[in-house]
């Protein structure tokens, strides 16, 4: 009867509670409070393109030659929206929330969640910051970590 054993729930209560990225490969997740975490894009060797998230292929001129960058944690607000109806298939997000296009240094726009920000003082131009966050909870109790900007 040893395979049998069940686990109390005391046992499953141990389980320690993780951080886990929403997606992998869209940004680096920090490994203590003093490391800063960075998105992660790609550069085409050949036409000099920038692209995030990462990819294989050029969707510009189609080489394999990427290379992997670390992209700028700050960057300029280029359009925003403030959303006051919620996706069905959103998890975790209470509207309103507001949802823009960053303009980082690297000449690659990244739609993100806005967050820390008065709807009301959002600016086009403004400069914004990378944060990593709680998106939402999973089925195992973790926490699923999202990349977001908040103004600087």
């Amino acid at each position: 009867m040893e395979g049998n054993i069940k686990k109390s729930s005391s046992d499953e209560s141990k389980k320690e509670k993780r951080q886990v990225p929403v997606a992998e490969n869209l940004f680096t997740m920090p490994s203590s409070p003093d490391e800063e975490s960075h998105m992660m894009g790609s550069r085409c060797n050949s036409c000099s393109e920038v692209f995030f998230p990462k990819q294989n292929i050029c969707p510009n001129c189609s080489k394999e030659d990427m290379e992997e960058l670390i992209l700028s944690r700050r960057g300029q607000l280029y359009s925003y929206t403030v959303v006051r109806q919620r996706p069905s298939d959103y998890k975790g997000v209470n509207v309103p929330y507001a949802l823009g296009q960053i303009e980082l240094p690297e000449r690659v726009r990244v739609t993100s969640l806005l967050v820390g920000c008065d709807f009301d003082k959002l600016k086009v131009g403004m400069q914004m910051e990378m944060v990593i966050e709680k998106l939402y909870e999973d089925e195992e109790g973790n926490d699923v970590m999202a990349y977001m900007f908040k103004p600087v």
